[in-house]
């Protein structure tokens, strides 16, 4: 029987080292239904973007994850009142807001990167903005240059300090032409949010357009913002005097979506994911289903399982609409049983296949290309910073204990531990809980056999 606390307990507001520790007992399927929330990088934005009105904001399927915290915290930080109407319904009132202490805005920002998009909104209200040390998954590179190079753009001083950077804008803030080097995801929802403000028109080329960001523009077109998207990655933000209050349901996780999914190959079990939709999953499914998975969908979510023996197959990450960087991590575990050789390219962070040590510590069969592998079946133009895993099964998988490096690679060692034969102890769980909403009650409805000790 599963010793179950519950998923909130001692969770520090940046989701660190909580010191709970997961024994895991593999070897079984997962089976049954769980339900997903609204997006982590929806919901976590949108909070933000309330801060723009002038009248209270409506946020459904709020998923309670310690990254909905953090930003909870810096909201009530700066007078933000935040209300829970019921359960995942936040009402946002930013009508008390005001400039908050340098000590105070880091002590809440724990691990999280969220508090740059906080500098757009902040320098339209307030005039000035702080940032402080970010933190966020150790999984590559994550400069804030594009960020910060926006922002000057529309006309903000950037001052750095020893504790982090100061942002202000004495003679407000006006419209740019921008092109990013890279559809950087946090840089253009830093854009969206400046931009629909400033004064006159913003450009932006080469920007994200992921369906978190079109929930955004969603979100912020109800709020009276005037924002087009055009072809080839151009969005126009057209600035406005003032903005009111939303009432929006965020969209769905397809994260943790795909997570779920990675998790029946892995394990040769059965879910049903309420709330998965199909059309933000395309790029997903059509590789699910090459692997060997299958699935059916359903009015109200999917449900994802094996089709048979499980096959090799190459992917290469990419922003959307390609196979996102989030997807691989599960799906690398689901490939140790494939019956030959897989190859995953990842182009989007230089060191998020190092969550594979532990799996080779598992039993996997599992090579690191450093520098990436040329390839003449290859469609995502090359970068400099990507690397590659050779990925050759099936092998057996046997417990270890391993600790939970990021968000997805700690939720890859969940499904690894599952999948194993034996017992395995994954430690630092906290930071699971940034993406993963009662990640313990959902994997008790599903069979797995575990206990939790601090």
């Amino acid at each position: 029987m599963n010793t179950l606390l519950s998923d909130s307990a001692s969770t520090p507001a940046g989701g660190g080292n909580t010191g709970q520790t997961l024994r895991i007992r593999g070897g079984r399927p997962l089976r049954g239904r769980v339900e997903v929330k609204g997006a982590k990088n929806l919901a976590t934005k949108a909070m933000v973007a309330a801060l723009l009105g002038e009248t209270a904001s409506i946020l459904r399927d709020v998923p309670d994850i310690s990254d909905v915290h953090v930003v909870r915290s810096l909201l009530e930080v700066h007078g933000v009142h935040v209300e829970d109407l019921e359960d995942g319904v936040l009402r946002l009132d930013p009508s008390g807001a005001v400039s908050a202490h340098m000590e105070e805005i880091d002590a809440h920002a724990g691990a999280s990167r969220i508090p740059i998009l906080f500098c757009g909104p902040l320098l339209h209200l307030l005039g000035q903005a702080f940032i402080p040390d970010l933190g966020g998954c150790r999984i590559g590179d994550r400069p804030i240059d594009f960020h910060l190079d926006a922002l000057r753009s529309f006309g903000a001083i950037v001052d750095k300090l020893p504790s982090g950077i100061r942002l202000s804008a004495p003679g407000g803030l006006h419209g740019a032409n921008i092109e990013l080097p890279y559809p950087s995801v946090g840089a253009t929802e830093q854009v969206l949010l400046t931009a629909v403000r400033a004064k006159g028109t913003t450009e932006l080329r080469n920007a994200a357009i992921e369906p978190e960001i079109m929930d955004l523009i969603a979100v912020l077109q109800k709020m009276g913002a005037i924002i087009s998207y055009e072809p080839n990655r151009v969005i126009f933000i057209e600035g406005v005097e003032s903005l009111r209050g939303y009432d929006h349901r965020a969209i769905f996780d397809r994260n943790e979506a795909a997570s779920w999914a990675a998790a029946a190959l892995a394990t040769d079990g059965d879910i049903f994911v309420g709330g998965a939709k199909q059309q933000e999953m395309l790029t997903f499914l059509n590789v699910f289903r090459k692997v060997g998975g299958d699935f059916d969908i359903a009015e109200d979510g999917i449900r994802f399982r094996r089709g048979g023996p499980l096959k090799p197959v190459m992917v290469e990450t990419d922003v959307h609409p390609g196979f996102m960087t989030d997807w691989q991590q599960p799906l690398i575990v689901a490939l140790t049983q494939a019956e030959g050789e897989s190859v995953v390219h990842e182009t989007v962070y230089e060191n998020r296949l190092g969550f594979t040590r532990a799996l080779v510590q598992m039993g996997a069969d599992i090579v690191v290309h450093p520098d990436g592998i040329a390839s003449s079946e290859r469609r995502v133009p090359r970068r400099a910073l990507e690397q590659a895993a050779v990925i050759n099964g099936p092998t057996p998988l046997h417990g270890a204990d391993v600790v939970v490096p990021d968000l997805r690679g700690g939720y890859s060692y969940v499904i690894a531990a599952l999948a194993a034969e034996g017992e395995s102890t994954v430690r630092n769980i906290g930071i699971i809980r940034r993406g993963y909403e009662k990640l313990l009650e959902k994997l008790t409805d599903l069979g797995a056999d575990f206990d939790v000790t601090e």
